[in-house]
């Protein structure tokens, strides 16, 4: 029994260092300065509808949101009109009729982002049996938040000599092993900019990134402005109970 106890401690220890030395591999995280940061950090909604059309016209062909509606995305500065044209341009499956079948009509406001594949099945079938990840809490699951995406998508790299890459994987300088199944997404110019900022790798990196912070937490500006006003009330009440506990006490001293 003892020996088994053993065993499997020295099996652990051993999973665990090399666990560890696949993540030393990859590079140190370069940190970027995002707007949202700090206690009165606020969005970059110009930079986040960049964003959002980079994942339309890139992410979205393997990619799905789906805790996202269209409507949400009055948030960031689309209007009524421009989300009904946005969501219109997919189509979902409703149903079923007055003759009892299902259909498909164009996506409206109300619905959710309309996923790139009908099943798991075929998004595995699609990306050579590599599940593409719902982005819709992705900067919130992995370690590193906005500065790993940015640059885990900027990280692309030539295979380093003696690096073994297995089939099918590209190497990568952030990703833990340096191994990743997805192909390099962005490179300069992939999407057209309609404000006329550069479209390079970084700047479309960095919009897409603000794009999914803000998904993953569209709620952030009002928490923060919730925890401004809470830390001020006690800052006041507080005072206002130290002089108080001055004058109640002055007469007794």
């Amino acid at each position: 029994m003892m020996n088994k106890l053993l065993f499997t401690l020295f099996a652990l220890i051993i999973i665990n260092s090399s666990l560890q030395a696949e993540e030393l591999k990859a590079e140190k995280l370069k940190k970027q300065d995002w707007s949202f940061e700090g206690i009165t950090g606020t969005f970059d909604r110009a930079s986040i509808q960049r964003g959002f059309k980079v994942y339309r016209e890139v992410c979205a062909v393997c990619h799905s949101m789906n805790l996202l509606y269209y409507r949400d995305l009055i948030d960031i500065g689309f209007s009524p009109d421009q989300i009904k044209v946005i969501a219109s341009e997919y189509t979902v499956i409703d149903g079923p009729n007055d003759e009892g079948e299902m259909f498909e009509r164009p996506a409206r406001p109300s619905d959710r982002f309309v996923d790139p594949y009908r099943n798991d099945v075929e998004a595995r079938l699609s990306n050579n049996g590599a599940y593409p990840p719902d982005l819709s809490l992705i900067t919130k699951s992995r370690k590193g938040g906005a500065d790993y995406l940015y640059n885990l998508l900027t990280g692309y790299a030539e295979t380093e000599e003696g690096s073994d890459i297995g089939e099918g994987m590209y190497y990568n300088l952030y990703m833990p092993g340096n191994q990743i199944a997805m192909p390099q997404p962005l490179y300069d110019e992939s999407v057209e900019y309609d404000d006329g900022t550069p479209n390079n790798l970084n700047q479309l990196s960095y919009d897409l990134t603000n794009f999914l912070v803000w998904a993953a937490e569209p709620e952030l500006e009002e928490r923060k402005r919730i925890g401004i006003i809470a830390i001020l009330f006690f800052v006041v009440f507080g005072v206002f109970s130290f002089f108080l506990k001055l004058r109640l006490w002055k007469k007794v001293s």
